[in-house]
């Protein structure tokens, strides 16, 4: 049995709480949050044994017999320092996204991970989706012929966030799974917006390490605060150029009552479709391609095929890997911390064209060894 220790147990907290107390091979032997109500308040939910360390003090970890791995599911401004004491202590990490709010911090986390020989990890859930998966074989199998372009959109009415923009909020699911799909990284963004409910908000918000509740004022996910005048944009378009060319096109918004979770690449014999709002048809591969006559170019070979996929909850088979991992001493070949690093350092080249009005941003490669 793995000893792990869950720290945040907020709205995301308590549902990796509830996938490690439900793991066969884990023994969840704390509980970590500054909120004593919340920790009540799951002590009661899940009828935690007595032996299980429910505590507000993070540094109580330090000296607790047999702990192996910890959980990390607080304010991301909180990440560095408790992912960095973890390692030193000695502990396997899954963190919750962003892995930390700069590239650099993400980097020097991962290196010591790597001189200690233990695991980190990201929680980019989406990575370990049914359709996402199945997703990625399609494109890497060749199926969409020469690929060309692709394009997503999520949007939705609301929450508004005060602390970041909608770029922040919402673009690094659609990112990593284009990243997954295609199996590169971008080597240029570009990224504009618009700002319609508060200008002139987005002031840095400083932070405690000891803020880790769900309770605690929301805190900022950008390495930097937005320009003062510039305001929190509501509507973001992302633009994202990887190394043969391929671009993809992301549209956020959170002032759009049309829900749309929806991502496309588009190649030369169909389309491939993650329409996470279909409940029956969330993965669909709809054939077709151009035959040449004289000067014309005729549609041939239509038709629209429904993928299946497996049904399983995409957090449980987070938590299953990140066991994986540990038992075989073996990092993350999905959701390692330097592709966490490699989401962060993308995010913070498309705040920088954000801020400069969709200038063109290059990316320089992660290093991971």
């Amino acid at each position: 049995m793995i000893k792990i220790a869950v720290i945040g147990v907020g709205r995301w907290g308590v549902h990796l709480l509830r996938n490690f107390l439900e793991h066969p091979d884990v023994s969840v032997v704390s509980v970590v949050d500054p909120n004593p109500e919340r920790l009540a308040a799951v002590k009661q939910q899940f009828n935690l044994d007595n032996s299980v360390l429910l505590t507000t003090q993070w540094h109580e970890l330090k000296h607790l017999p047999g702990l192996e791995a910890v959980v990390i599911a607080t304010p991301a401004i909180t990440h560095y320092s408790l992912i960095a004491d973890a390692l030193r202590w000695g502990y396997h990490v899954l963190a919750e996204k962003p892995l930390t709010l700069d590239p650099t911090e993400c980097q020097e986390l991962c290196q010591l991970a790597e001189q200690l020989n233990l695991i980190l990890m990201v929680d980019h859930t989406y990575l370990f989706h049914p359709v996402v998966e199945r997703g990625q074989t399609v494109v890497q199998a060749g199926k969409l012929g020469d690929l060309r372009y692709g394009y997503a959109s999520r949007t939705h009415l609301g929450p508004v966030r005060q602390d970041v923009d909608a770029l922040w909020d919402l673009a690094i699911h659609d990112i990593a799974i284009f990243n997954n799909w295609l199996g590169q990284t971008p080597v240029k963004v570009q990224a504009t917006g618009t700002v319609w409910l508060q200008k002139g908000m987005g002031e840095w918000r400083s932070g405690e390490v000891g803020e880790i509740s769900s309770n605690s004022p929301p805190l900022p996910l950008s390495p930097s605060p937005p320009p003062l005048h510039q305001g929190l944009a509501d509507l973001v378009w992302v633009t994202l150029t990887y190394p043969d060319g391929f671009q993809a096109y992301i549209h956020l918004c959170w002032l759009n009552p049309d829900k749309q979770r929806r991502l496309v690449v588009v190649g030369s014999l169909g389309s491939l479709i993650f329409d996470e709002m279909s409940t029956e048809a969330p993965l669909t591969l709809l054939h077709g391609e151009f035959a040449v006559k004289g000067n014309q170019f005729i549609p041939v070979n239509q038709r629209r095929e429904v993928l299946q996929v497996e049904t399983s909850e995409s957090l449980r088979r987070v938590c299953s890997h990140f066991v994986n991992c540990i038992q075989e001493n073996t990092p993350s070949m999905i959701s390692s911390g330097w592709i966490g690093t490699e989401l962060v350092q993308i995010l913070t080249a498309l705040t920088e064209s954000l801020f400069e009005g969709g200038k063109s941003v290059f990316l320089d490669k992660v290093v991971s060894h």
